[in-house]
């Protein structure tokens, strides 16, 4: 740690007044005093507190990685920042926290549902046997200057897979110290399949992982650092799905990271292969294994982009195959050391490699034709964002407002439109559903009528009618549905949402919102949640960059609400519009499950927020009318959609169908790798 970020954790202590006790600690002691007081449950209270603290230790990856995480948030937000990551990650914990449950205690899920024993080690062996053909995998492992004890152990995870059909290549980038010759000559003794190139000069990553790819005779190629670890059953599940899939080009799984001592954490449970995201991030990472003969087209590795030169080599990849021969297993088959100089102790440690990883994003996009700016995501540096060009000239897009009085909310959202969008094309069409207040009525009458169009419409509310009725009126090649109760806070959201609905391959884009309180509304909408859909990292707060930094970052998704919806024109006409059945409760679901079925991807941006005063106008769902409409919805859904609500390409089933927040599932939604305890899989969902 610079002395500079010592300065700063001495400072972070001094505010929170915290003496000896550890930052993280202290910032809970900070956010959570004056809520424990003096009452009753006060030893609840503190039992949970400290609960939660050690909760957050093993979840963090231990002391020394907890305390960079905070500092990295206060360099950042402050102290109200870390105060409010406490206060979110006490909220994961049961209000009786020191019973001993926390949804995402991965440790308990790991000895639940991710540790084998002999017996599944034998039924492994059992359906290696029953695979037609085992392909060998060429495992590649660059080596300079390793810790020897995690070098050992790298050779060894690899020596232990249940699958035998692998080869090692290992090529040594010049290390200075001979131990590792004498380590890299033992094992290469005692094993055949290890093969080791030593290279008289260093050459950095790539050269050197090139080294490795010369030695390999595989038809797959994984790729595996010096210091880090594959499961046992890693190759096992890879040859599985190669006979699954035999013209799969890229293979990647989930990781999580290892501590020096062993200790896993931060599980990364990835969705399927997410093209937009994959440009915000290098999603496929660990594991990746590749088809060996197309490395070898492409050239292999490159070194002017050393550092990100795995997501290069993967964005070149990908650009030659088919979306169909890129597979992932939902399953952790990668451990990611986590000690000094890595990334995945932080993303600071290697500057250069967020560097590198935007180059070869604006390479990919320059290969691909496409016009576009590549720049650091304004919320996590080390990510990326897109921003592609708008189409020219700039389409019209029509804006579709249903509305029912409520003026105080019509004219905040209509007035923030006009007043804020620097968009230049576009027009507003009002569907007044029935309006009586002469306030509203005044209003309406006052607008300017070269920009906004007021159509009556007298039946009852049927927000998927009043929409079709508003896109039949519209001149717009592009079409945005919006509620009435919406503000708009960035000038730009139009800019942002339309350069991404003109490209061909899009369908609906939503982008982010916010409750008045500062907290997500909506980022996002994943499938099964709730039993239908649920809004992605709801209540987090601004600042928290959610999930694998999720929340930030743009991506695709398999829906996206309407309260701000942009979509083209031709693509609304070609699925038939909102399905007017699906009066008011999940019609934006549909229609974007009915786009995503016709060929194109919905996408969600965090780059054009809103404010959203979610159904001011309409009211709740709380009579015994409104509930039997809504049952009816539900039952639509499931009916239409069945299966599909339970596999979300753009989710895992290894997290939650009962929380926004993407915990962990209790159990995972694969086949489990041990049987679970007697503790009920309905009284664990619901924790």
């Amino acid at each position: 740690m610079r002395k500079s970020d010592g300065l700063g954790i001495k400072n972070l202590k001094r505010e929170c007044g915290a003496g000896s006790l550890s930052v993280f600690l202290a910032v809970g002691l900070c956010s959570h005093s004056e809520k424990i007081g003096f009452s009753f449950n006060i030893m609840k209270h503190v039992k949970h507190f400290f609960y939660t603290v050690n909760a957050a230790l093993k979840a963090g990856g231990g002391v020394r990685s907890v305390v960079m995480k905070v500092w990295n948030v206060y360099r950042v937000s402050g102290l109200s920042g870390v105060k409010r990551r406490f206060s979110f990650f006490m909220s994961l914990t049961r209000s009786d926290g020191a019973s001993g449950f926390f949804r995402n205690d991965y440790q308990k899920w790991i000895l639940q549902y991710d540790t084998i024993d002999d017996d599944v080690r034998e039924c492994i062996r059992e359906r290696i046997a029953g695979l037609a053909r085992l392909p060998k995998i060429s495992v590649i492992m660059p080596v300079y200057e390793p810790p020897l004890e995690l070098l050992d152990e790298a050779i060894w995870s690899v020596r232990n897979q249940l699958y035998p059909e692998w080869e090692l290549c290992i090529a040594d980038d010049a290390s200075k110290n001979p131990q590792v010759k004498a380590l890299l000559e033992k094992h290469a003794s005692q094993d055949e399949r290890i093969k080791v190139e030593y290279r008289r000069v260093n050459g950095h990553i790539s050269e050197s992982s090139n080294s490795a790819l010369a030695l390999a005779t595989g038809e797959y190629v994984a790729l595996l650092d010096h210091d880090d670890l594959l499961s046992e059953h890693a190759l096992f599940w890879v040859a599985e799905e190669i006979q699954k899939y035999p013209n799969v080009a890229l293979i990647y799984s989930d990781e999580d990271k290892i501590t020096e001592t062993g200790k896993r954490y931060e599980p990364y449970f990835k969705c399927e292969f997410n093209p937009e995201l994959f440009l915000a991030q290098n999603m496929i990472s660990h594991l990746g294994v590749y088809r060996r003969d197309l490395i070898e087209e492409i050239g292999g590795f490159r070194s002017e982009f050393n550092g990100s030169q795995d997501y290069d080599l993967a964005l070149r990849v990908i650009s030659k195959v088919a979306p169909e021969q890129i597979v992932h297993i939902p399953r952790v088959l990668y451990h990611w050391r986590a000690i000094s100089g890595s990334t995945a102790l932080a993303n600071s440690e290697k500057s250069y490699a967020s560097v590198a990883g935007r180059k070869a994003v604006s390479a990919y996009l320059k290969s691909k034709g496409v016009t576009a700016e590549v720049m650091p995501a304004p919320e996590v540096l080390s990510h990326n964002r897109v921003r592609f060009a708008l189409p020219d000239p700039l389409p019209i897009v029509s804006i579709i407002i249903p509305t029912r009085d409520r003026v105080d909310l019509l004219a905040k959202c209509v007035n923030s439109i006009l007043g804020k969008s620097t968009y230049p094309h576009f027009e507003i069409i009002i569907i007044d559903n029935g309006s009586v207040e002469s306030e509203t009525i005044d209003f309406l009458k006052g607008l300017p009528k070269d920009q906004v169009k007021i159509l009556r419409d007298e039946l009852p509310f049927n927000f998927s009618r009043l929409n079709n009725l508003g896109v039949r009126e519209a001149r717009g090649e592009i079409i945005c549905l919006m509620n009435n109760d919406m503000e708009v806070i960035e000038g730009g959201w139009l800019e942002e949402m339309v350069a991404f609905a003109a490209r061909q391959e899009i369908g609906c884009v939503g982008n982010r919102l916010w409750y008045p309180d500062g907290t997500i509304q909506h980022a996002g909408v994943v499938l099964g949640i709730g039993g239908v859909a649920s809004h992605s990292h709801k209540g987090y707060y601004k600042g928290h960059a959610g999930y694998f930094s999720r929340a930030v970052l743009h991506q695709s998704y398999s829906a996206v609400t309407a309260a701000c919806l942009v979509v083209r024109r031709q693509v609304f006409e070609q699925v038939g519009g909102l399905d007017e059945e699906l009066a008011v409760a999940f019609n934006d679901v549909d229609f974007c499950l009915r786009v995503r079925d016709a060929g194109y991807r919905n996408l969600w941006t965090p780059y054009a927020d809103m404010i959203h005063h979610e159904s001011a106008s309409r009211g709740l769902d709380d009579n015994p009318v409104k509930r039997a409409r809504f049952k009816k919805e539900v039952d639509i859904m499931h009916a239409r959609w069945g299966e599909a609500l339970q596999n979300d390409p753009a989710y895992s089933p290894n997290l939650t169908l009962w929380h926004d927040d993407f915990s962990l599932a209790w159990p995972p939604r694969i086949e489990l790798l041990t049987a679970p305890s007697n503790t009920s899989v309905e009284e664990l969902a619901q924790r």
